[in-house]
């Protein structure tokens, strides 16, 4: 018995070399996890779909009669698939890489400083960091050296120390609105959170993308959800059992549609305000936000500001965002309690 064991497994072991041999991007575990993820999202959209299909004859004939309605139906399907790969796939802005940027710019300015009187900008023009806020406004692009510690240093309020703003993690000194995440074990520009169906983490460079990738799915669900009602409500004999299947992947639509309505509306509010969430969820407990009352939205630049920045800046931006002075925190603490006086009127 131990020796029919021992052949098994070494025919098992084989098998799994000679597939990842096959297949390297398989061989690292977190990489069949994330895909293992992304097949079965993209069966369970499969299942859905098919199954409708599969049972809706009147479906079919109406495809026959206006091709147009099954194509939207269809092409917004791919689509909303097309975007989950992108968002999956995206970086959110991880620190270390804007940092590593930052230094290797200033390194190029230094020594092409000692060699010609030119700027570096006219030799390295790739590197662009907008640093925001009327506190230190200014771009980062060759021209103005500065190193990274230098860089963050000033996006936080004088006396604050180096110590207080390095993660204990990565070792590399987090500009504000950055955290370090667990899962990806990276420090993340605007971190908002870890998407469990994403397999990798939301923030600066692909929140856009999650929020047009939840816009395409909340869209997909509702249109589906009323397929399957359509179905249930035709008056056709049919088994009993296609019907218990239906009501069953609509009880499951149902349930989706209304956690994704909350997330799309609920992202949309961070949107408008400027916010993560885990700003919002953790205000209490970061730092430089425990003092600032509730309703004071420290990094919003207003409605319009704010969309625009979240739907129009290029990905080939850093964008940072320093810590606002008091004078501001008090001009917007002042302009809420003017707006509260004047709703109670």
């Amino acid at each position: 018995m131990t020796t029919v064991m021992g052949i098994c497994r070494s025919f098992r072991d084989r098998a799994f070399a000679r597939f990842f041999h096959c297949f390297p991007c398989l061989s690292d575990p977190a990489r069949r996890s994330s895909w293992g993820l992304k097949v079965t999202f993209v069966m369970l959209h499969l299942i859905f779909v098919g199954i409708l299909f599969v049972f809706d004859g009147d479906l079919i004939e109406k495809t026959k009669k206006e091709p147009w309605y099954t194509a939207l139906y269809l092409l917004l399907l791919l689509a909303t698939l097309v975007q989950y790969f992108i968002t999956s796939s995206s970086s959110p802005g991880y620190v270390v890489d804007v940092m590593r940027a930052v230094n290797e710019t200033n390194v190029i300015y230094q020594k092409s400083s000692m060699a010609s009187k030119q700027p570096a900008s006219s030799q390295n023009g790739s590197l662009n960091v907008v640093i925001e806020g009327s506190q230190s406004g200014r771009n980062f692009q060759g021209s103005n050296p500065s190193s990274w510690t230098k860089l963050v240093m000033d996006m936080y309020p004088p006396g604050t120390s180096i110590r207080s703003c390095t993660c204990s993690y990565c070792n590399v000194e987090q500009p504000p609105r950055a955290k370090h995440c667990h899962d990806c074990d990276k420090c993340v520009l605007q971190f908002d959170h870890h998407c469990v169906w994403l397999g990798s983490c939301v923030g600066q460079y692909n929140h856009c993308k999650f929020w047009w990738y939840i816009c395409e799915e909340t869209a997909l669900c509702l249109w589906t959800g009323i397929l399957y009602i359509m179905y249930l409500k035709a008056n056709i004999s049919r088994p009993w059992w296609k019907d218990a299947i239906m009501i069953l992947l609509l009880i499951a639509l149902s349930i989706s549609i209304i956690f994704l309505l909350l997330l799309l509306l609920f992202h949309i509010y961070l949107v408008l305000t400027n916010q993560t969430t885990y700003e919002l969820v953790r205000r209490r407990r970061i730092p430089y936000l425990r003092r600032i009352p509730e309703r004071v939205y420290p990094f919003s630049k207003g409605i319009c500001r704010n969309l625009y920045n979240f739907c129009c800046v290029r990905s080939s931006i850093y964008s940072l965002e320093p810590l606002p002075s008091s004078q501001e925190l008090e001009e917007k603490n002042r302009l809420l309690v003017v707006r509260w006086r004047l709703s109670c009127l």
